[in-house]
């Protein structure tokens, strides 16, 4: 066993030295003869150690993301050698691999065509062809919710695993595709003259999306298929339509097999274990965290129960309207003045019977302008459970222009 550790470690130890080489400025073929006996039938696994370590030993995150398309080069060859596994049908693994062949489809037999005709044009041809191609990029573009379902799904199951490195690297690379895919869409809409420009920039983007394929089907999720247990791919699979699907239909319900006996799955942090949480269905938090979570929001939020009573307020650091404990438990008719009631008490009575779900108003108030909305909640039946009332000043949100990312 000791020497299948050490054989491992060693294995370990000269990726991270193939790795480095490429950091330092070596081609993949100066490293690739040097290293093609150790890194024969190396697993994903192995890749993404290799690279969490990195990152835990002071590597930025940036550089391991700027070497990921070398690194694929570099371990092409063994990787292609991985068999892909069989899943059936609305597994989430078959729905992404679904999807990456209509993207294949779509970029092969629609754009590159399109691409190879605009270099030949003429200058009034290629006016046409830049608009066909800017609808084939918007079509591209649904690679969005391909990549938004990885990121916001699978990746949380790894890293609950301590698998973190692998993620944050190829989430980078997918907002790298993000941002050359809105750059190419925008040079096929403004077509002026930017032909070369406008080549350059979408044959640079095909690649990368084709690269990311590559990685996504001999890495990631090998490593996730041998990682994750399926009652965690039926979680993924169940939440998969709320963020939508890539150029594909949604795919059919799918369950476990139930074939092999389910490993249990890590804890957070003991979190479920311990007493004085309350569990939701999208989490678990203490009363004190649900109190501050309300605080902090930038709204005034009230709830009144099926029997028109104050249940709960917020305290925001900055209340639009004024609010007492007093209101907690007294009829929301009294909590207005009598010109507004008969208003109130028809609102309320829509909302029970059914006949409106929400209603909105907007007024100046003082250096404000207010939003109040109201919003009938119910449960998974459809039954009235109450109604929430939403304040919030609009006014700096009306002076927003332009666009500021995270990244700014």
């Amino acid at each position: 066993m000791s020497e299948l550790i050490n054989n491992r470690e060693y294995r370990k130890k000269a990726l991270k030295e193939v790795i480095t080489a490429l950091h330092e400025g070596k081609s993949v073929q100066e490293v690739k003869g040097k290293f093609e006996e150790i890194i024969r039938d190396v697993s994903p696994k192995e890749i993404s150690l290799i690279e969490q370590e990195l990152i835990r030993e002071g590597l930025p995150v940036e550089e391991v993301q700027r070497l990921c398309d070398v690194h694929a080069a570099a371990f092409k060859e063994s990787l292609e050698r991985v068999a892909p596994p069989e899943l059936t049908p609305g597994h989430p693994v078959h729905t992404f691999k679904e999807e990456n062949r209509a993207l294949i489809e779509l970029m092969e037999k629609e754009i590159e065509p399109l691409l190879a005709e605009l270099e030949k044009a003429g200058a009034d041809r290629a006016k046409d062809i830049a608009v066909e191609l800017a609808v084939k990029l918007d079509a591209l573009g649904e690679l969005d919710e391909h990549y938004s379902r990885k990121e916001n799904l699978l990746f949380p199951y790894l890293e609950k695993y301590q698998i973190t490195g692998p993620p944050k690297v190829m989430w980078g690379v997918d907002d790298e595709i993000r941002a050359l895919l809105r750059e190419t869409r925008a040079l096929a809409r403004e077509h002026a003259g930017r032909r070369d420009e406008l080549l350059a920039k979408a044959r640079e983007t095909l690649a990368k999306i084709k690269e990311m394929i590559f990685k996504e089907e001999k890495i990631l999720f090998p490593m996730a298929l041998e990682t994750l247990t399926e009652d965690e791919w039926q979680k993924i699979a169940e939440e998969s339509a709320e963020i939508g699907f890539c150029l594909i239909p949604p795919p059919k319900p799918w369950k476990p097999s139930r074939e092999n006996p389910a490993r249990e799955a890590p804890r957070l942090a003991g979190a479920e274990s311990q007493e004085g949480y309350i569990k939701f269905d999208t989490g678990f938090l203490t009363p004190k965290e649900i109190s501050l979570i309300f605080n902090y929001l930038p709204v005034d939020i009230t709830f009144v129960d099926t029997d028109n009573v104050v249940k709960y307020f917020s305290a925001p650091r900055e209340r639009i309207f004024a609010r007492t404990r007093a209101v907690i438990g007294r009829k929301v008719e009294n909590c207005h003045p009598p010109a507004s009631v008969p208003a109130v008490e028809k609102l309320l009575e829509d909302f029970k019977a059914g006949r409106k779900d929400e209603e909105k108003f907007w007024l100046p108030l003082g250096d404000k302008y207010v939003l109040i909305q109201y919003f009938a909640v119910r449960d998974e039946e459809g039954r009235y459970q109450g109604t929430l009332e939403v304040t919030m000043d609009i006014k700096p949100l009306q002076a927003i222009r332009g666009e500021k990312r995270l990244v700014n």
